[in-house]
């Protein structure tokens, strides 16, 4: 399997993800715990940046990671103005760094 970071960018509705965010980190553990998201979490806001979110996710093809992230009630809400998916292999660090580290040899 491959590693992906995604990118959100959320529209300006606030009080949407507020609504939501209890679902939507209910659907994102569920994914976690199944193995396929990594890590997430959204960046903290900042005055005249675009509101969003990192996930870092595994999956087989960039479309099979778009296709796990299509049930997000945010998605779903309309609260993700994009989705960003692209492969990801740092070449250090520590995952990657000795056989205990949580991706090491996935590279």
């Amino acid at each position: 399997m491959t590693v992906f970071a995604v990118h959100y960018t959320y529209t300006d509705d606030s009080a949407g993800r507020d609504a939501h965010r209890a679902d939507h980190r209910a659907f994102l553990r569920s994914l976690a715990a199944d193995g396929v998201v990594l890590l997430a979490g959204a960046y903290p806001e900042q005055e005249g940046v675009q509101p969003a979110a990192l996930l870092v996710l595994r999956a087989d093809s960039a479309d099979d990671a778009r296709i796990a992230l299509a049930e997000d009630p945010f998605q779903k809400e309309g609260l993700v103005a994009t989705v960003d998916v692209r492969p990801w292999a740092p070449p250090m660090g520590a995952w990657v760094e000795g056989d205990d580290a949580p991706l090491a040899g996935r590279f």
